[in-house]
């Protein structure tokens, strides 16, 4: 096994998103998404034994939000906060000491990037990066082109090293294909694909 694959000092987690909204049985949920959960835990797991930091991001929406249709937006009403289609997945691992990132609070604004969410202390995704002297960050969840790809385009632009979890991230499609173009796109900014399987315990 390669070093590359293989976790070290300098390395996070950010798990993007996965909640019961993105999820089948959600108010946007996505068919199949929870073949993802499963890779995504694992990954968890391996940082929670090696003492690595784990990041959570969610949608955290006020109910008037600009991206749903009834303000004229794309999406049906979703991830709302406080609400069970906004809590993460029962079948997520959420360790004692990860932290909660939450993003398009501002019912005036769209945010799929993390980067910029915020934690109940007002942290912003980056500041923790920093703060935890994160050089390569590795990222899992929903969806592969929104969220996972604006997150992942920014860490770049903000000089991260990228690791895409491949099989634990997963597409809406809302035009076919537009999940693989978001995956060429990452590549393309230099960001690095594997497999969970691929990772070193």
């Amino acid at each position: 096994m390669g070093e590359r694959y293989r976790l070290q000092a300098g390395d996070a987690l950010v798990a993007v998103d996965m909640q019961n909204c993105f999820l089948p049985g959600g108010n946007l949920g996505i068919a199949g998404s929870n073949r993802i959960i499963a890779p995504i835990n694992r990954m968890i797991r391996i940082f929670e034994r090696k003492g690595l930091p784990i990041a959570f991001s969610r949608d955290w929406h006020p109910p008037d939000h600009i991206s749903f249709h009834e303000q004229g937006g794309p999406w049906p009403a979703h991830g709302v906060a406080g609400t069970a289609d906004a809590a993460f997945s029962p079948e997520l691992i959420i360790p004692v000491a990860a932290v909660i990132f939450s993003k398009a609070t501002d019912k005036t604004s769209e945010e799929y990037s993390a980067l910029h969410a915020k934690s109940d202390a007002g942290l912003t995704l980056q500041t923790w990066l920093e703060q935890s002297n994160t050089k390569r960050v590795w990222i899992g969840g929903l969806a592969t082109d929104y969220c996972v790809l604006n997150t992942v385009l920014d860490l770049r632009n903000a000089g991260y090293a990228v690791v895409v979890l491949t099989d634990a991230v997963y597409a809406v499609n809302v035009h076919p294909g537009d999940g693989d173009r978001a995956l060429a796109d990452m590549t393309a900014r230099g960001a690095e694909m594997i497999k969970s399987d691929e990772v070193g315990d």
